[in-house]
């Protein structure tokens, strides 16, 4: 059987797991959504231009 400072300090090692894990998926998204934002961006852009050409 485990003691209980042992137990508690098993939990505060996978709280702080958990949380690198958490801030590490934050910062994937935030990637994804600045690719897709820059994406998008150069898309209007280039719908724009397309846009001013045809009139």
């Amino acid at each position: 059987m485990m003691g209980p400072e042992l137990h508690y300090q098993m939990i505060i090692n996978r709280a702080a797991e958990l949380r690198e894990e958490a801030a590490h998926h934050r910062t994937v998204r935030a990637a994804i959504a600045a690719l897709k934002e820059r994406r998008d961006s150069v898309h209007r852009a280039r719908a724009s231009l397309g846009k001013s050409r045809a009139a």
